[in-house]
């Protein structure tokens, strides 16, 4: 199994970036798949969910109405679209897996992480 992420970077506040988690080594339409992010100096955030099909997703107050999550299971992709960041949302973004097709499952495989800074 293998999450890779990218699209991170320096963003202004206000402004938007795209992450990508590319993945590999098993049916990646079989499984819930997670963003969770930690900043620095802090534990880690749940930052959002999406079902296996990508019709059911899941977001903390924190992020819900400035971030979309979404998939495409074509190619093995999961996607997190940031808008109207602000300096709280800087931290390292890791892409994960849930253990099976199910928010209760733990996560069981993560990305290396993608840097995501809000400053201007």
């Amino acid at each position: 199994v293998q999450l890779v992420e990218s699209g991170g970077g320096l963003v202004q506040p206000g402004g938007s970036l795209r992450l990508s988690c590319a993945a590999s080594g098993f049916t990646f339409s079989h499984y819930y798949m997670s963003w969770v992010r930690q900043a620095p100096g802090k534990g880690l955030e749940w930052v959002s969910d999406i079902n296996s099909g990508g019709g059911t997703t899941y977001y903390p107050d924190s992020v819900k109405g400035r971030f979309t999550i979404s998939r495409d299971n074509a190619k093995n992709t999961v996607y997190l679209q940031m808008n109207s960041v602000k300096p709280e949302d800087t931290a390292l973004y890791y892409c994960a897996r849930r253990a099976g097709n199910s928010r209760q499952d733990d996560y069981d495989y993560w990305g290396q992480g993608t840097q995501v800074t809000v400053s201007s």
